[in-house]
């Protein structure tokens, strides 16, 4: 399972997440082809209190090392 599948399945439905985010279900259907755009991530990770976070869902951008510095390790 991917981090945008474990986001919808926290929230129950791709509806669920889209109205938590305050975008169209499309959109998230949109996002399944093309990734989940950076800013969406981030309120992903937000809205599901880190459950999924936004390395899950833009490891292109977000690694390891991102998640060690903003959990404040160093």
């Amino acid at each position: 399972m991917n981090g945008l599948d474990r986001a919808v399945s926290h929230f129950g439905s791709q509806s669920s997440l889209a109205r938590t985010l305050g975008v169209c279900p499309m959109a998230v259907s949109h996002w399944r082809r093309r990734g989940v755009p950076l800013a969406r991530a981030i309120a992903i990770e937000r809205a599901t209190a880190g459950a999924v976070t936004r390395a899950e869902l833009r490891p292109d951008i977000f690694g390891p090392l991102d998640e060690i510095r903003d959990r404040g390790a160093t």
